[in-house]
């Protein structure tokens, strides 16, 4: 038998509540904040060489996973960005 998406996915809720990351992934993370902001915006907010110099989501993610410190300011500005972008979207509904 096969767990409904909807039976995981409020397990997955159940087992986090807190955590406003829970089951989004750092590429996700990354991948917003790129499209949002672009390669060189993102480079001026948060100066990390990876964004800098040849930027890419691959080079990017290794990086970030070795360094707790550069993780958690991107994890910090993407929570930001949503925080303000929330709110309005759910206006427009």
């Amino acid at each position: 038998m096969i767990t409904p998406l909807k039976d995981i996915l409020s397990f997955m809720i159940e087992k986090q509540p807190n955590n406003p990351l829970h089951g989004i992934t750092l590429e996700r993370v990354l991948n917003s904040l790129v499209e949002h902001y672009g390669w060189r915006k993102l480079a001026s907010r948060i100066e990390i060489r990876c964004f800098i110099n040849e930027p890419s989501v691959k080079s990017s993610l290794k990086f970030l996973r070795k360094n707790p410190w550069a993780r958690k300011e991107v994890e910090d500005l993407y929570l930001a960005i949503q925080k303000r972008t929330l709110p309005y979207e759910n206006q427009n509904k």
